[in-house]
Parts: structure tokens; sequence; C-alpha cells
């Protein structure tokens, strides 16, 4: 099974640029998994054949928002956080809900979850960094942890956060700034103590290998990006991962995919 993972950034904008379409016919995912599509379903001009589709889109027009394209029909769909879990975690802020933004998809399969999720970013001036380690990097952790009690969980997206010093072209000048910031790391490394395991770092280690570029600058033509997309899954699955991969090489967004290969 071949999973694909892909901040597309305007899902629009990509297929008016032609390349979604040309993506998914090249590389056939068993299961795409978008974020920050910025666009509801019937806005969107995407009609693949072999593909089921289950859309969350933000109350806010044109922003945000989650899909998932897969062949096999799920035999559930839960979007956002559960009530429970929205109980006890203060998730909004000034700038406003995150779980009203489409942000989380769970499709629960025969034996396993596949849960994609679109993180809120710090901000230039730290100011979401309270919601993101007091709230919701601790209320995503917990979501996962509760379906993994039923069956293994896979979860990919846009975590904006890189996670070691190798995950980022830029280390020293950016430690400490958006996405890079001790408490943002510290919540990607408790999912990690927790047992999940990054797929692409079972297959490759060290730096240049980056999901995220600057549209400033030449970044991506000079490489000087971030790693903040992931595929991770339970540690029950580790057994059955046969490849993990990043595709630079694929344009139309600022972010490129992220692939898992696993038996399933």
């Amino acid at each position: 099974m071949k999973i694909m993972s892909w901040n597309v950034n305007g899902i629009r904008a990509v297929h008016k640029k032609g390349l979604f379409t040309t993506f998914v016919e090249k590389h056939k995912p068993d299961i795409l998994c978008l974020q920050e599509t910025k666009a509801e379903q019937h806005q969107s001009e995407v009609d693949l054949e072999e593909y089921e589709e289950y859309w969350n889109s933000a109350k806010k027009k044109g922003y945000s928002g989650t899909a998932i394209f897969t062949k096999d029909e799920p035999i559930s769909i839960v979007l956002d956080f559960p009530a429970d879990i929205l109980k006890k975690y203060k998730l909004e802020d000034k700038y406003g809900d995150p779980n009203t933004e489409g942000r989380v998809i769970c499709a629960e399969y025969d034996s396993f979850y596949m849960v994609t999720v679109y993180t809120p970013n710090a901000k230039d001036d730290l100011t979401r960094i309270p919601l993101r380690h007091n709230g919701w990097d601790k209320a995503f952790l917990e979501y996962m942890q509760k379906l993994e009690k039923k069956k293994p969980v896979i979860f990919c997206g846009d975590l904006n956060v890189a996670h070691t010093a190798d995950d980022l072209a830029r280390p020293k000048e950016n430690d400490g700034k958006k996405g890079f910031t001790k408490e943002e790391r510290e919540g990607l490394q408790n999912f990690i103590d927790a047992g999940f395991i990054d797929t692409f770092r079972m297959f490759t280690k060290g730096n240049g290998y980056y999901t995220w570029w600057s549209n400033f600058g030449g970044a991506r033509e000079r490489n000087v990006g971030w790693r903040i997309d992931y595929i991770f899954v339970s540690k029950k699955l580790k057994d059955k991962i046969k490849n993990a991969r990043i595709h630079p090489s694929v344009m139309g967004s600022d972010h490129c995919p992220v692939e898992l290969e696993i038996s399933l």
C-alpha cells in the first residue's frame, strides 16, 4: 500500500497549474492525504474516478482545510477532535478556534486508522506557542493514543515543526524561531517517546532532506528548506514498513509530498 501526504497550499491553484492530476496519475497512491486545501469540496474541479473523497473544510473561506482521497472506502470518517478531548484542552485563542479550521480527518479501515493533520503554526512572533505547547500538541497526541488502543495508527501531514537540527538547512539561524522552538520540538518528541515512528528517518539519516521551502530568495533551487511534513506510524506497524520517501521534484506548492510504502 502506498500512502502519500501533501500540503498543496490551495488545491484549486495546483489543479489550475495542471500539476495535481498528473501527480496522482504518476504516483498512484492508494491513500492521498492533503493539507491546506483552502477550498470546500464543491469548489474543487478535481475529479478522480478511482478515489472516494473526504473533506474537512474551514469555516473561514479559502483557509486551511484537509482532505483524504482513498481507493478503498473507509469504515468510518471522523472530522476534528472528539468532544471529550475538546473538553480537556483549551484550543481557542485570540486567533480563533483551530478545531473549526478543518485541520483533522480520521479514516477508519479494517486494520488501522489513517489520520491527516494540519497543525497550526506558532506565528512569527510566537504568540501561538501556548496554544501549540499546552493545547494542540497534547490534544492530538492523546487523540492518537486513544485510537491506538483500538487499532494501529498512521498519521501524517504538515506538523509545522522541524524535529532536529538535521531537519532544516539553517538550524543555528532559526533556533528559537517559529517551527524550531524548544516547545514545538518537545511536542513532536513526545510522539516519539510515546512509541510513534518517524518513518522517513527509518531509511534516511542526516540533513539535506526537506519538504518546505520559502518562496523567496530561490530557497527551493538552493535547497534551503525545512522538513515539517511527516508520516508517523504506531510501533506495531514497524515491521510492515517497506520504504519512506520525500518527493522534492513534485512542484505546485511550497511543500512537496511525502510517501510511505507499507504492507497492510
